[in-house]
């Protein structure tokens, strides 16, 4: 059988190292690329880590459910990938579903839980659910773990830094010296919306720069969205020298607008959307973005999931490692002069 030992000598790495990544431990600072040696070692040797063995033993099933809102979105397909190729690693399968309101979501848990098709649930709430919405769907029985959803409740959960990301990419933009900055939100009721909202908030504010409310919307995060955050934004005579799109669907959109209304990007109006995805390097320009751990949050999630079937223990996490990272491309530039 093997042992810890044999994978953290394996992995060049040490056995608490090899311990910690194996059971998920957000607080873990290490490389993605030890982490990932980690696993694969692992995975090869067929170990199994106690807190998973434990809890499958217990188990009826060896698989948890998937809810999120759209898995064509290529952020969620990132965080699904995340999920499955943990699960795959610790011998788990994965039933995904997609529910994009309150009651279809619920529908299908429902028959999860009533069938004992899962062992566990892993949720990404529709986008604006309110918190009694979100208790109607986690009144189950199962063991719940929340991604990129809402912080306030009662169950396990894992949120990206959005605030954080929001921040970087104001950086960024005042070290080109924009100061006169729009934001393109979530919609109000969007947990994500609300972070990102506050981290522009206090990202203008910490450089004592005003935060023209003429200049926000709240909206929502599709391309439709982005392009007519826009059009309101660009309506006003005076209008920002810079955007930041608080989602890389919505920046497509916005992009799109821009140049439809005949202004160039980044010549007149330099453009940062908020998560990085395949297509932000094929548009004109490409976009720059924050780049978020996608695909991290959802190989924590299972790991946050199994340690909760095992022990009980309710964890609530904001992923910081991997960090955020600025990926600089062409659709950002120094403000227009004049």
């Amino acid at each position: 059988m093997t042992k810890l030992v044999d994978v953290a000598n394996a992995a060049d790495v040490s056995i608490s190292v090899v311990s910690r990544i194996l059971n998920a431990d957000p607080s873990l600072r290490v490389a993605a690329k030890t982490r990932e040696r980690v696993l694969a070692a692992a995975k090869e040797l067929r170990y199994q880590p106690n807190h998973a063995a434990r809890a499958l033993r217990l188990s009826k099933n060896s698989a948890i459910a998937l809810l999120t809102p759209d898995y064509a979105n290529a952020i969620f397909s990132e965080i699904a990938r995340g999920v499955e190729e943990e699960a795959d690693i610790r011998n788990l399968s994965v039933l995904i579903n997609r529910a994009n309101a309150v009651e279809s979501a619920d529908g299908w848990l429902r028959r999860i839980v009533e069938e004992g098709r899962a062992d566990g649930i892993i949720l990404q709430a529709p986008d604006g659910v309110t918190k009694e919405g979100l208790e109607k769907l986690t009144s189950g029985t199962l063991p719940i773990v929340l991604i990129n959803s809402r912080d306030d409740s009662k169950l396990s959960h894992i949120i990206f830094d959005d605030a954080g990301a929001v921040e970087l990419a104001l950086e960024h933009l005042f070290s080109l010296g924009h100061e006169k900055i729009g934001f393109l939100g979530g919609e109000v009721s969007s947990p994500t919306g609300a972070r990102r909202f506050a981290g522009f908030v206090s990202g203008m504010k910490r450089k004592e720069l005003e935060v023209n409310l003429e200049w926000v919307t709240r909206i929502g995060y599709t391309g439709a969205d982005g392009r007519k955050a826009v059009s309101q934004i660009l309506d006003h005579p005076n209008h920002p020298t810079a955007l930041i799109v608080a989602n890389a669907n919505a920046a497509l959109g916005a992009l799109a607008q821009i140049h439809t209304l005949g202004l160039r990007v980044p010549e007149d109006i330099s453009l940062v959307s908020i998560h990085d995805i395949w297509f932000a390097d094929a548009t004109w320009p490409p976009i720059t973005a924050v780049k978020m751990p996608n695909y991290e949050l959802g190989k924590l999630a299972i790991g946050m999931l199994l340690k909760q079937m095992e022990t009980g223990v309710i964890e609530k996490h904001i992923l910081t490692d991997p960090p955020n990272v600025l990926v600089v491309r062409s659709s950002t530039a120094k403000p227009p002069i004049g």
